[in-house]
């Protein structure tokens, strides 16, 4: 029986685990299962590689992304330029290969909805996910600002100093942040919701509830809204292929 699983900390709400699940019963995959790691500390992790047998390959979720790269044996180009991983290969010879899918599930969610005025995006949040959206938003040619609760180094605003101005002038906005996710949905980052307009896409990286107070905000103004499921299900495709190479 060959194994997979999510890495992550408080991970029983997880995505991954109920889509591979479907996944295997609707085609048919047999011989294969997936589970949940759910650890306090990355010092753990080591002692899970030791002891699953026939493990062959992990997500990697909040708040794991950055802290597991130094058990890795390797990283792909990509993971290593974006300084994230998501997903881990465990070779044949018991090598950990660290991957990141979070670059190709957000940059294929939000491409369609791409038009020449989409220039500049703001980025909410500084987490390993926000590193994968923006390397993607480089590969798509649009700049990008960090926002997060304090100015620091890297850091172009914090919500303190956002103005509306600011909102008008970058028409991409994306939260990566937890803010809105299932059970307090009710809140939102603290952004001027007022400077949003129809020209506006705003992307939730959160999939539960699938309309976060966020995206609400932007639905109110006209904004074209995007949650993140389809972004969750392209990356673990993706991270499915990576463990079949």
């Amino acid at each position: 029986m060959k194994k997979l699983g999510l890495l992550g900390k408080n991970i029983s709400y997880s995505f991954s685990r109920a889509y591979f699940k479907k996944k295997f019963e609707e085609e048919n995959i047999q011989n294969v299962s997936y589970d949940n790691f759910d650890i306090v500390s990355i010092d753990i992790f080591p002692s899970i590689i030791q002891n699953t047998k026939d493990l062959k390959g992990l997500n990697v979720t909040i708040p794991y992304k950055e802290q597991v790269i130094p058990y890795l044996d390797k990283l792909n180009k990509k993971a290593k330029a974006i300084g994230a991983v998501n997903t881990i290969k465990i070779t044949k010879k018991g090598k950990l290969v660290g991957y990141n899918t979070d670059c190709y599930g957000f940059k294929n969610s939000l491409k369609p909805f791409i038009k020449s005025h989409h220039k500049k995006a703001l980025i909410l949040g500084t987490g390993g996910a926000s590193k994968a959206i923006a390397f993607s938003l480089k590969e798509l040619g649009i700049s990008y600002k960090y926002v997060s609760r304090k100015l620091s180094k890297g850091i172009d605003f914090s919500y303190d100093t956002l103005d509306e101005s600011d909102i008008k002038n970058h028409q991409v906005i994306i939260n990566c942040t937890p803010l809105g996710t299932y059970p307090n949905i009710d809140d939102c980052p603290n952004i001027p919701y007022e400077g949003i307009t129809n020209h506006h896409i705003l992307f939730d990286l959160i999939y539960n509830p699938e309309e976060t107070t966020f995206l609400k905000r932007g639905k109110e103004k006209l904004a074209t809204t995007i949650n993140g499921l389809n972004m969750l299900k392209l990356q673990a495709e993706k991270a499915w292929s990576i463990w079949n190479l």
